[in-house]
């Protein structure tokens, strides 16, 4: 009996669901790698494809192996990409991903032509084939790009620096757009001419089109994405949906309809998601969407790393000696040649965006994983009829190779590596602020267990256990708060990082919360992260300055008839978003002002920021003031905006408490809450 080929790819997906779901949980108090054995699971499925008692006894299974195996891997890049790389774009951090642009650009453009290219002389020189050289281009490029969804897998899984972590992000996401392209212009001029004439300018202008056309329909369609989301209020079904369809659309216009890079339309497209859709999207939906892409994208991982495993196990030849010689080769040769690109390039990574140390650039290195671009683009070619058979089956059998020693090799020796390079532990600065957090904690469980002690209900409890089991030290009266022994330099900076992510927060907390408008939460997290570059300043910030002053300067026009007649309009926004600045500022600094004690590294330090930001709050009050009193009606129209607002979001809040606790049902939550939100919107 033949299944129907939808009933293979259902039971497909729901047995690797399942799978995935026992692996994760196998996996949970281990250092192993979700990815890695997965990978490893698809190989063994594929290879049990391959024998007669899984043919004969297990039809059902041997069936959809089969049938999964001859999958088209247009179908891989189309089906998985756009998940892939627009959650992995969308979740990067937009600040550190601006600071660190121009390493990524580096190494995702010169650093793999480089890569291709030295790939391809080594092809020439070493390999036992008579390959052209269009032909050993176009692998040198199949073959150099560190894939995204084997790179952010692991780097999720293992990296605990987020400046690694981002620039090794950015650089597989850009870098495999840089692939495709150059291995797309030489695949079609092979497909065309056969080994056709080789023409650089026309490559370089094809490139440059390519590239820069896809950025721009990824900044069309994102643009008008956000524009429909900002007209939406609060509804996370019509907002998510709109995420996923414009993601896909995006890949498909670019690859289908125009034959330019769906990736970097893509990526494009999740950054403009990522830094201004931030204030389009509604603050309700922000954390689900959130949720919903990372759902995606474990989705999207599971399913793809079982299927490279079973295409690989199952199509690849296995027989032949030559094959096996130059995988050897070509392994040993990836690596050397990603070490020359990186550190030809060294000088000038040290220089620009986050600088690079050594340590980084071994992780840099070692870390560039091939994944299921490479095969999915190493299938296209061993498929196509009009492509020589036997140079097809070796590129698909050495990309094949290369992405599973590299996975196994490389991805299973991560953590080790960050281990000896002492990569996978904070920086002692930043430990410290930690080790502060953690007293704290102490502290507060020992104030607890305290009262709980006097609870006549827990009078039975052996708390001896308790301590022991839940390692609550109960020892808050140490002093050493430092135990990484940091330098009195490394942690003020660290201090002073620490607080202005904290200042970050809270203006997405206020925008969350309705105090912030769109505009003042764009403008006060850009000084924040202007604060946070190079060394962090928390007194002054120019860039609120020049709100300030050209208040000023409306309050002097103001007492102009004609002018104030002819600048009415002007002058109330701006009045409106310099006051919606200032309010949002200063209820940053007086909760920065309340917390600090608890990572302050020492009394002196404290001291010292305490001082920075009391400066702060004198200024802002003083500008708060010179606009009450010069603009009374405006500020009057503004906080009766603002506490409208925050009495609305409270009364959704009681509604919600309500219906958790039993008091309303749903559907009577759900039409007191619509009531609320058509207030919200009527305001908004």
């Amino acid at each position: 009996m033949t299944h129907h080929p939808g009933i293979l790819v259902l039971l497909f997906i729901v047995f690797s669901l399942i799978l995935g779901a026992a692996v994760r949980h196998a996996l949970k108090n281990t250092t192993i790698p979700y990815t890695i054995t997965l990978l490893v699971m698809g190989l063994l499925m594929g290879f049990a494809g391959r024998s007669d008692f899984i043919n004969n006894e297990l039809y059902l299974l041997s069936e959809t192996i089969h049938f999964i195996s001859a999958i088209d891997p247009h179908l891989i890049l189309f089906l998985f990409l756009p998940t892939l790389i627009f959650e992995s774009a969308f979740s990067i951090e937009t600040h550190l991903f601006r600071r660190t642009f121009n390493q990524i650009a580096i190494l995702a453009v010169p650093g793999l032509i480089l890569s291709t290219l030295l790939t391809a002389v080594l092809v020439k020189t070493l390999f036992p084939w008579d390959w052209s050289w269009p032909i050993a281009l176009m692998f040198g490029a199949l073959v150099s790009a560190t894939d995204p969804v084997a790179v952010v897998a692991l780097l999720k899984e293992m990296s605990s620096r987020k400046r690694l972590e981002t620039l090794i992000e950015g650089e597989s996401l850009l870098n495999d757009g840089t692939a495709i392209v150059i291995f797309t212009l030489f695949y079609g001029m092979l497909s065309v001419t056969n080994g056709g004439e080789f023409n650089l300018l026309n490559v370089i202008g094809e490139f440059s089109w390519v590239v820069s056309f896809g950025l721009f329909i990824g900044l069309v369609l994102g643009w008008l994405a956000l524009v429909w989301i900002g007209k939406v209020f609060n509804d996370p079904m019509i907002e998510i949906t709109l995420s996923i369809a414009v993601a896909y659309l995006v890949f498909y216009i670019a690859e289908h309809s125009f034959h330019v890079s769906g990736v970097v339309a893509v990526v494009t497209l999740a950054i403009i998601f990522a830094s201004f859709g931030r204030t389009r999207i509604s603050p309700e939906v922000a954390g689900f969407l959130h949720h919903f892409w990372e759902m995606m994208a474990h989705i999207a991982n599971t399913l793809i790393f079982l299927l490279c495993g079973i295409i690989i196990a199952k199509t690849v030849r296995l027989d032949d000696p030559e094959a096996w010689l130059a995988l050897g080769i070509l392994y040993i040769g990836v690596l050397v040649i990603r070490a020359i690109s990186v550190m030809t390039f060294m000088p000038i990574l040290k220089r620009i965006g986050i600088g690079i140390t050594k340590e980084k650039s071994i992780v840099l290195i070692w870390g560039g994983l091939r994944g299921a671009v490479a095969l999915a683009l190493a299938l296209s070619v061993a498929q196509d009829d009009n492509f020589p058979k036997a140079i097809g089956d070796q590129i698909l059998f050495l990309c094949a190779g290369i992405v599973v020693l590299t996975i196994l090799i490389n991805g299973g020796s991560f953590r080790w590596l960050l281990t000896r390079l002492g990569l996978n532990e904070l920086p002692p600065a930043k430990q410290a602020t930690v080790d502060k957090a953690r007293k704290n904690v102490d502290t507060a469980l020992s104030t607890m267990m305290a009262e709980l002690k006097d609870n006549e209900l827990m009078s039975y409890a052996q708390w001896d256990t308790i301590e022991q089991n839940l390692q609550i030290n109960t020892d808050t009266t140490t002093n050493d708060d430092n135990p990484t022994q940091a330098s009195d330099e490394d942690l003020n900076v660290a201090f002073k990082r620490r607080l202005l992510e904290s200042e970050r927060k809270q203006y997405w907390q206020q925008y969350n919360e309705g105090i912030l408008s769109r505009q003042a939460v764009k403008i006060l997290v850009a000084v924040v992260e202007e604060a946070l570059d190079g060394e962090p300043v928390i007194t002054p910030r120019p860039g609120l300055e020049k709100h300030w002053r050209f208040a000023k300067t409306l309050e002097l026009w103001s007492q102009t008839p004609v002018v104030n007649a002819l600048s009415h309009s002007i002058t109330f926004n701006h009045l409106k978003l310099s006051y919606d600045i200032a309010r949002g500022f200063l209820l940053a600094q007086q909760t920065l002002l309340d917390e600090m004690a608890q990572i302050a590294p020492d009394d002196t330090m404290l001291k010292q920021a305490q001082q920075q930001v009391a400066q702060n709050i004198t200024t802002i009050n003083n500008n708060i003031r010179q606009i009450r009193e010069g603009f009374p009606n405006i500020v009057i129209q503004l906080e009766t905006h603002v506490a409208s607002r925050l009495l609305l979001n409270r009364k959704r809040k009681v509604i919600h408490q309500l219906a958790e606790s039993g008091v309303l049902d749903r559907p009577e939550a759900e039409r007191l809450t619509g009531e609320v939100e058509q207030q919200m919107q009527s305001l908004k």
